[in-house]
């Protein structure tokens, strides 16, 4: 079984790495039997072994981490995406202002900001790795994150101000922080079985007494307290006739 895919000819020496280290990781973070990159047209073979010797989910995996370094990204942040729960998507700039170069340095432009200040404000509010690259946009999170900072990008390439597009980002953000402490407070919050947490002080009040029947009660395992129960008072008796 084999993936095939092609990288730009000037990230090939990313993929392998100084001393083939990164292909050499992919190889054993994923399970695949080997990685082949063709140095003179940038085509790489990543080759399987029998079902059931790898884990299926890392055949789809691997060939986007490919991607993602041959599209900009640091190799050890594309290896985030051998965590089950991150996602990738490639965003090509062709598809917003066509296949010019100028128009792509331009929009290019919009998503980076002066000194990648828009980038990395994206990144922050969103938890994602984006990086632009050429003619593409490279985003890598998780199934919460992704979406946003991919929804974001497109208004930007479509043209929208970056004032409303990151206030919006800021708000979802918000809610979802919200949420968050909401839904941490009701796994956290002690069952209640009565109505005792409705007024100040009364779960005290009410653990004191439980604590002080508990400790009333005899000891049936102590024979102490047996032989003490078992004792009768001055005006008890025990009638042994049949009813």
């Amino acid at each position: 079984m084999q993936s095939s895919l092609k990288i730009p000819k000037k990230r090939i020496a990313m993929i392998i790495g100084k001393g083939g280290d990164t292909k050499r990781m992919l190889i054993e973070k994923s399970g695949c039997k080997s990685i082949f990159v063709d140095s003179n047209t940038g085509d790489v073979t990543i080759t399987w072994g029998e079902p059931g010797t790898f884990d299926p989910l890392m055949m789809m995996k691997v060939p986007d981490m490919i991607k993602a370094i041959g599209r900009g990204m640091n190799p050890k942040k594309a290896m985030s995406l051998l965590d089950d729960e991150m996602l990738f998507e490639l965003i090509e700039l062709k598809s917003f202002v066509g296949k010019k170069a100028n128009q792509q340095r331009r929009i290019r432009s919009r998503i980076i900001g002066s000194e990648g200040k828009i980038r990395k404000r994206l990144e922050a509010l969103t938890n994602c790795e984006i990086t632009v690259y050429g003619g593409t946009v490279v985003i890598i999170g998780d199934d919460l994150g992704l979406p946003m900072a991919s929804d974001a990008i497109k208004k930007l390439l479509n043209g929208a101000e970056h004032g409303p597009v990151l206030k919006r980002l800021e708000l979802i953000r918000k809610k979802q922080r919200i949420t968050s402490k909401y839904l941490d407070s009701i796994h956290t919050k002690e069952p209640s079985s009565g109505f005792e947490h409705l007024v100040p002080g009364l779960s005290d009040v009410a653990e004191r007494r439980n604590r002080r029947y508990k400790n009333s009660q005899p000891d049936i395992n102590n024979e102490e307290d047996l032989s003490e129960l078992m004792e009768l008072s001055d005006d008890e008796t025990i009638d042994w006739a049949e009813e």
